[in-house]
């Protein structure tokens, strides 16, 4: 029975962690700093080592919308604190979010994308001119950003309403590729995932492959073997994440399957590979926004080895990492 020996030690470690889960840290506090809420949360690793915690700042409610500004907390020393809270973006009473970074490794530049909308706007209510979609920087490990720079033109179809970036994080391709993972809506009202990517380093962007139907926040990967993973938000009325593989960096992607082991309530989810090439996973693995869990693949997601759960209520009071 050797073969099995590496599972069922994967799978005592999961149990043990679930016996014992490691240290929380409380990044943002609703009713702190001014803020009602604080939501969508981002978290990257700089060249450096900081990690830079992002996330929505609902002035004023809970709502999607209204007075909403996008934030930065930074950590030197592995989470374990927090600089104080930066405001990367802040656009008057008109919301500003989903914040989804990515870095870029030649110049070390990270580089944030968000959408906005005037703050009086619901997602049903967007027109095709209310979302656009911005950029900002930053060249000195997260102290200091640029002004957000409008890119809509170069990344939205005429005929796309609402839109999104992430949220969660970007990746660069081992060929030097931005990748993006956004979505947007038709229309009529059909929700999409799709990528956007740049090859000039962030400098101008295009739009990539098109997800299949009943799908929109997503996380991509790029596995051992070159192909990248789309994870989706699936609105299939099945409770299942859908997932889609691509070969040409995010120009077309496969047909699109439901994941049976990865269970959702139609929520956002986090995704990323590790130097190894074994791929993480995190989202409420549940039918309802509770029992937070990180999964672990080591065959690029077809199957999902160790699990680690852990129970909680519903929340919007904070964003903790």
């Amino acid at each position: 029975m050797p073969p099995r020996l590496p599972l069922l030690t994967l799978l005592a470690s999961a149990a043990l962690l679930a016996a014992s889960p490691p240290p929380q840290s409380d990044v943002y506090r609703a009713g702190e700093g001014g803020y009602h809420t604080y939501r969508i949360p981002a978290l990257i690793v700089s060249p450096k080592g900081t990690l830079l915690a992002f996330c929505e700042g609902r002035r004023n409610s809970a709502s999607d919308t209204g007075d909403i500004d996008v934030l930065l907390r930074r950590s030197f020393d592995g989470g374990k604190t927090w600089a104080a809270v930066q405001k990367i973006a802040d656009m008057a009473e008109d919301t500003v979010g989903n914040p989804t970074p990515v870095v870029e490794r030649k110049t070390g530049a990270i580089l944030l994308l968000l959408t906005s909308n005037p703050g009086r706007v619901t997602e049903r209510q967007t027109g095709l001119r209310d979302r656009t979609v911005w950029i900002a920087r930053s060249i000195d490990d997260g102290a200091t950003w640029s002004a957000p720079a409008e890119i809509t033109a170069q990344v939205k179809q005429p005929d796309w309403t609402w839109y999104a970036t992430g949220p969660g994080n970007g990746i660069q391709l081992r060929g030097g590729r931005l990748l993006v993972p956004c979505d947007h809506n038709s229309q009529d009202g059909q929700r999409y995932s799709h990528a956007i990517y740049s090859d000039n380093g962030g400098a101008t962007w295009k739009i990539g492959g098109i997800a299949g139907e009943k799908t929109n926040e997503s996380a991509v990967v790029e596995l051992k073997n070159g192909e990248l993973m789309l994870n989706m938000r699936s609105y299939h009325e099945k409770n299942r994440r859908a997932v889609q593989r691509s070969r040409d960096g995010g120009l077309t992607w496969s047909p699109l399957v439901l994941d049976e082991t990865l269970i959702e309530p139609v929520c956002q989810a986090g995704m990323i590979a590790d130097g190894k090439g074994r791929v993480w996973f995190s989202n409420p693995a549940a039918t309802t926004r509770t029992r937070m869990t990180v999964r672990l693949s080591g065959d690029g997601g077809r199957t999902w080895a160790a699990s680690v759960a852990r129970a909680a209520a519903r929340r919007h009071d904070r964003a903790v990492v």
